[in-house]
């Protein structure tokens, strides 16, 4: 297995952390008989030799020896090894310039007979790993598929029968012209005698390569499959004792869902569901009303990549969702309030769930971790994003306790004006903050926010306490400088009284975030062209700032008309866009022809400045009536705006909301 090794310059050759002089000894490591040696040299070869899908010129070099140490069967559980040289060799995103994956696609192929034996092997571990590669690297199609057949008829072992479904798939979207036996036999699969996890399997496939084959009633069918798969559902007795090692292998393991094969067969059917979202949401409900927990908390967990992704009535899988809180057991329950934790006002079907978890259960009020500042308790935090009022007496007992964690103040803006209440406490609060801590913006800037959002005049005596307060040289003191500035801003002529400390900072670092308040408290052209133009035309980083401040000046900032002409001919996508809302909010029509063209560009360009366009576009009214199609579209589209960017998170979803809610604020009018 390791003949020629030591001939090999490994120390010439690099990984992801530099020399690669320790692969040998993890080559070496995945033929050992310790169980956690094994795993450890695993892990070692993921971390290292194909971190995160790189490959290497030492991922190159060791190919020959994992050939090797999955061809003997004296090597034990090898079934890691073929997905390892599975994920080596798989297409991937190539860099220019760089070869190496092609290479290592072609290495693998050229020793893709070992897959042939490999596909008979005593291990079921390492025929079902041996599946996938057969039909990713064997360059003979019909040879594939009649291994392939082979094995169908003669294999047991169930998990093995599902990866045999799944190559069948592969194979049919790899070889379309010789794609129709691959979907026949899936075909026959998906329906009886078969057992229910097959045809789920198959069914799944059959979305990908044949979607035209899927049974007209086909949200029923699966969820009879699943539910007659959970009645069957055997208990893995059998599994060899796995080793507890501190590895991302080992770490993986251990969170891996207690069914992971079903939550994998309908992962794959959504999947390839993909945008047949009423279908999606069908089984969603579907499988959230299954009588089995484990099929549930699958549910659960795919039901948000279904949010993220599209657009669409989800009051009926939310709420289903929310039913899962009084759920026994925290697997269930913590997986749904990760769930609605990320969903916002969309969460809103779940509410009288999590008021009833959160009234019963003040010990999840805060979350208290071995390392890190404490934060709100999921429940508490979803309940109070979502905008329901109840939150609002709970986040009072938080507020008035010995324990606040800092991100209350960003869960009072997303409750809103129920929020109006918790004013005089988040002042108090605000008014204790230390002027001179390392942690004085953490415990800070979520309450400026807050306070701002509410409106409360009555705390600018605790915003100018920590504008006038802070020490030189304290870290971050621009960044609270600038979160005190804002909320001041955000009062308007309200908090006219502090004019004269806004005054003082139009030649700090906090220029453009002091001018545009001194303008919303006091609307003095004046005092603020003259710093807005400066940084207009100084630095890049504070360019764009100081346009948008510009544009709110409206006509009172025709001064910088000629500065954000050139602005908007820009490289930059970020500077055009600014400089192009500023230019239509000041000049109006007349700079139509300039700003339009831009604004329609960036849209188009990035779809991270739709919610930056569209409300310029809606704050303009009749006069950017040339971009409402922009907001037609958008209001039109099923898909969310970042979608197709790989977005992943509750902000991807707030920033969608957000644009659909301004899209129709702009189209109100007509």
């Amino acid at each position: 297995m390791f003949t020629g090794i030591d001939e090999v310059d490994w120390a010439s050759l690099r990984h992801a952390y530099g020399s690669a002089e320790d692969v040998p000894g993890l080559l070496r490591g995945l033929a050992s008989a310790d169980p956690a040696a094994r795993e450890t040299a695993l892990d070692g070869m993921y971390g290292a030799v194909h971190h995160q899908g790189d490959v290497y010129d030492s991922t190159l070099a060791s190919l020959p020896f994992l050939l090797a140490l999955v061809a003997s069967e004296a090597v034990p559980e090898r079934g890691g090894i073929v997905e390892l040289l599975v994920s080596i060799g798989q297409e991937g995103e190539e860099r220019v310039g760089d070869d190496t994956r092609a290479m290592a696609r072609t290495a693998v192929r050229a020793g893709a007979e070992v897959f042939v034996r490999l596909a008979r092997d005593p291990d079921p571990e390492v025929r079902r790993a041996a599946a996938g590669a057969l039909v990713r690297f064997l360059d003979a199609p019909a040879r594939v598929l009649d291994l392939v057949r082979e094995r169908l008829t003669v294999e047991r072992d169930d998990r093995v029968l599902l990866a045999l479904a799944e190559a069948l798939g592969v194979f049919a979207r790899r070889h379309p012209g010789q794609a129709a036996e691959a979907v026949e036999l899936l075909a026959a699969q998906s329906a009886p005698p078969f057992g229910p996890g097959l045809r789920l399997a198959a069914l799944g496939q059959l979305a990908g390569c044949a979607p035209d084959r899927l049974p007209e009633d086909l949200v029923p069918t699966v969820v009879r499959l699943l539910r007659e798969r959970s009645r069957r559902r055997p208990c893995r007795t059998g599994e060899p004792d796995r080793p507890e090692t501190d590895t991302l292998v080992g770490r993986l393991r251990r969170l891996r869902p207690s069914d992971e094969e079903g939550s994998q067969l309908l992962r794959t059917l959504h999947s390839a569901l993909d945008g047949r979202v009423e279908e999606r949401i069908a089984l969603l409900v579907g499988q959230l009303s299954s009588p089995d927990a484990t099929d549930r908390c699958n549910a659960v967990w795919m039901s948000m990549g279904l949010f993220r992704e599209w657009r669409a009535d989800y009051r009926e899988p939310v709420a289903l969702i929310g039913a899962q809180l009084g759920a026994e057991g925290d697997r269930l329950r913590d997986a749904a309030l990760s769930v609605l934790e990320g969903l916002l006002d969309l969460a809103a079907p779940a509410a009288d769930h999590l008021h009833t978890l959160v009234a019963s259960r003040p010990d999840l009020w805060i979350r208290q971790w071995e390392h890190g500042a404490p934060t709100l308790g999921t429940a508490l935090k979803a309940l109070a994003q979502c905008g329901d009022p109840r939150a609002t007496t709970v986040l009072a007992q938080v507020l008035a306790g010995p324990v606040v964690p800092n991100e209350l103040g960003r869960v009072v803006v997303d409750l809103g004006p129920a929020a109006r209440p918790l004013a005089p406490a988040l002042r108090h609060r605000l008014g204790q903050v230390p002027l001179d801590s390392p942690d004085t913006y953490d415990r800070a800037a979520p309450l400026l926010w807050a306070l701002g959002a509410l409106g409360d005049v009555e705390s600018v005596p605790q915003v100018l306490r920590l504008l006038l307060g802070m020490p030189d040289g304290l870290r971050s003191r621009e960044t609270v400088v600038e979160s005190a500035v804002r909320a001041l801003g955000a009062l308007g002529p309200a908090a006219g009284e502090t004019a004269p400390v806004l005054r003082g900072l139009l030649d700090s670092g906090s220029a453009v975030a002091a001018a545009a308040a001194l303008w919303a408290v006091e609307g003095d052209a004046a005092a603020v062209l003259p710093v807005l133009l400066r940084e207009l035309r100084g630095e890049r980083r504070g360019r764009s700032a100081a346009a948008e401040a510009l544009g709110r000046l409206g006509p009172a900032g025709r001064p910088a008309l000629a500065d954000l002409r050139r602005m908007a001919a820009a490289d930059d996508l970020w500077q055009r866009t600014s400089a192009a809302c500023a230019l239509w909010r000041i000049g109006g029509d007349r700079e139509t022809e300039i700003a339009a063209p831009v604004l329609r560009g960036a849209w188009a360009a990035n779809p991270h400045t739709r919610p930056t366009v569209a409300e310029c576009v809606t704050g303009l009214g009749p006069v950017a009536e040339p971009l409402h199609d922009l907001l037609r579209a958008e209001l039109a589209s099923p898909r969310r705006h970042q979608a197709s960017l790989g977005g992943y998170g509750s902000h991807d979803i707030a920033d969608d909301l957000r644009l659909l809610r301004v899209c129709r604020e702009g189209l109100s009018g007509e």
